[in-house]
């Protein structure tokens, strides 16, 4: 395939894409956290607050319900996929762009706790398939999959700053290999972890060395037998409660699906009153509830004594009702908030006999960003470049593998419809899939 005169052209042109795609991507991004910067921080403070007052995000949220609403029912692509499902690749057209970007620009920085990674995979695959139209490229079923991905990868790899995340994640993502791909990934990753566990265990514990890669850079104190065993109880309830979180929110999908308007504008103001109940409860900012908790993680991570317990047991239970409510109702990626309520909850849970604040965090993120996701190599090697720290890749991995064997047994709920389709609403008990014999014609959507 290398040699095909074809596809040498199309990776030229793949390359080619990256250079405006990426660019677009990154003044997404500079627009998103200077909307938040200003909504969030710059305006209390010219009100003459310290933070933002408790009742802030509720006409926020508010107009973020509204607007993404009015989208979803009027837009082509219906403002993107809906998060609840996960992170998807397919689906995306040139004609969705719009409603994709007014949905984000709109629902992100006023409020909804979602981050910015599916609306990036959703722009960077129209933009690649808007310029390859532009270009007057050939337009074939391989050619427009091959242009999507290109496209998305280079537009997430913005996001994260690593193009390996972002190649990693669309592989996983766009699902290459079909499901053959989990049954010889997760035995492989999980042997992995098991290996350099057992090889650094040795390493400690005899002194003797075998050569190294690491360049001097500081290491926490050595891993232990503690914390394995914290990890292996840990990793699975986090994963337990994270997967409920999203069975939530695709129940909260199909609420929304009824009367489309209205119920996405319930749907944001029940966040809202989450942000609100949580900064009311605390005496804090709503804006460590609100948003996808990206800088709130960064803020939890440098500075975790400044997280009272009380404040941190709020955050998470608030936090994760808003992030059902906004996985069903409004449009975002799913990723930074399920990384902070993994961050938050191994923050609490450090002070335990032989655990530690670096390995509960590492557990923490891996278990929850692999619930949310069902990606447990991306989740593994996004939580490691997150924490910068070579040394627990191997509890990143046994977290990363419980959480995912666990959540792949659960009940997953109702079915997220895939790119731009109408979601339908079963009219008996809910499941994953109709009932035999069950009435399937779409929804009264009347807003």
């Amino acid at each position: 395939m290398l040699g095909r005169p074809e596809y040498r052209k199309a990776l030229v042109f793949c390359g080619l894409i990256g250079i405006p795609v990426s660019l677009i991507a990154f003044w997404f991004l500079v627009a998103i956290h200077q909307l938040e910067q200003l909504l969030w921080t710059d305006w209390p403070k010219h009100l003459g607050r310290q933070h933002a007052p408790w009742w802030w995000g509720l006409p926020l949220l508010t107009v973020a319900g509204l607007i993404v609403g009015l989208v979803v029912k009027h837009l082509p692509g219906r403002g993107g996929h809906v998060p609840a499902g996960g992170l998807h690749s397919g689906g995306v057209t040139r004609q969705a762009l719009p409603g994709v970007l007014i949905a984000a620009l709109a629902g992100l920085p006023l409020g909804a706790v979602l981050g910015p990674e599916a609306p990036l995979i959703a722009m960077g695959g129209g933009l690649a398939l808007l310029f390859a139209k532009l270009a007057r490229a050939p337009e074939t079923e391989s050619s427009t999959a091959l242009l999507g991905a290109a496209g998305a990868a280079a537009a997430i790899s913005a996001l994260f700053g690593n193009p390996v995340v972002g190649a990693v994640l669309l592989m996983e993502v766009a699902g290459v290999g079909g499901p053959q791909l989990y049954a010889v990934m997760l035995p492989a990753l999980l042997a992995s972890g098991v290996g350099d566990l057992i090889f650094t265990g040795f390493v400690h514990w005899t002194g003797f060395a075998t050569g190294s890669l690491n360049i001097g850079l500081p290491t926490p104190p050595p891993l232990d037998w503690a914390d394995v065993l914290w990890v292996l109880l840990l990793a699975p309830a986090l994963g337990f409660l994270v997967h409920w979180v999203f069975v939530g929110g695709r129940y909260t999908a199909r609420f929304v699906t009824t009367r489309t308007v209205r119920n996405t504008t319930l749907c944001a103001l029940g966040a809202a009153v989450s942000i609100t109940l949580y900064a009311v409860a605390t005496g804090r900012s709503p804006a460590d509830a609100a948003l996808s908790g990206e800088s709130a993680l960064t803020d939890l991570a440098r500075n975790p004594h400044a997280w009272p317990v009380g404040a941190l047991v709020a955050v998470l239970v608030f936090k994760s009702l808003a992030y059902t409510l906004c996985l069903g109702g409004l449009r975002g990626g799913p990723v930074f908030p399920a990384l902070f309520l993994g961050g938050a909850a191994g923050v609490l849970l450090a002070p335990l006999p032989g655990l530690g604040l670096v390995p509960a965090m590492a557990a923490g993120m891996a278990a929850s960003v692999t619930a949310a996701l069902r990606l447990p190599v991306s989740s593994v090697v996004l939580v490691v470049l997150l924490l910068g720290n070579v040394d627990t890749v191997a509890l990143v991995v046994l977290a990363a593998v419980t959480s995912f064997i666990l959540v792949q047994r659960l009940p997953q709920g109702p079915q997220i419809p895939a790119f731009g389709e109408q979601p339908s609403r079963p009219a008996t008990a809910p499941g994953p899939t109709a009932p035999r014999g069950e009435h399937r014609s779409g929804p009264r959507d009347d807003g």
